[in-house]
């Protein structure tokens, strides 16, 4: 398959850089900012779900051929919860709300039972009513920590322990993340299935 552009059904302007660095030069991605300030209510239950509901509508905004992301965090001792709510956890007060509602939730939850794993769903359509959207999944596992460490990334970095790395994601300088996390697994796949690798 060959796309010289895709919409990003996305605002995020840091997810946008990311995205573009992972996928190289032979695909321009455009923001779906560029088209849309509406962002779709995300009716699925499942991280697959709501991918493929924001890549259809990205496309049919834009007109060109979308690719969306959908990823959080799921913790094992809360049956991966957040999940698909991640974002609005703390009920949308933000990363910092949504730390401490998470330490708060596993506050006398011993370590080895502190599993956890990011999670990264990317969906990609050709147009709006594609019937075979391309679908990668990244995981990244590691544990959510007792507290807070690191200056980088954002979300629940500074509380997820990286054990290949001994230290948490947001210790991480954005360009070592950026070859290990959930969405760096997610694209190096979807590169894969475009012939970009």
């Amino acid at each position: 398959m060959n796309f010289q552009q895709l919409v990003l059904a996305s605002h995020n302007a840091g997810k946008l850089k990311e995205l573009q660095a992972m996928l190289g030069q032979s695909v321009q991605l455009r923001s779906i900012g560029e088209f849309s300030q509406v962002e779709p209510e995300e009716t699925g239950l499942s991280f697959v779900e709501n991918a493929i509901l924001k890549a259809r509508n990205a496309a049919r905004i834009s007109g060109l051929p979308a690719l969306a992301d959908d990823s959080g965090l799921a913790v094992d001792f809360l049956g991966g919860a957040p999940g698909i709510y991640s974002a609005r956890y703390a009920d949308g007060k933000g990363d910092a709300a949504n730390n401490a509602k998470l330490l708060d939730a596993l506050k006398d939850v011993p370590e080895a039972e502190r599993g956890a794993q990011f999670v990264c769903v990317l969906a990609l359509v050709r147009h709006a009513d594609d019937p075979l959207p391309i679908l990668c999944e990244g995981l990244w596992h590691g544990r959510i920590m007792f507290q807070a460490s690191g200056e980088h990334g954002f979300g629940y970095d500074p509380l997820f322990w990286v054990p290949e790395t001994n230290c948490s994601s947001a210790d991480l300088a954005p360009v070592d993340k950026n070859q290990l996390s959930h969405r760096a697994r997610a694209m190096a796949l979807l590169c894969q299935r475009l012939g970009l690798a």
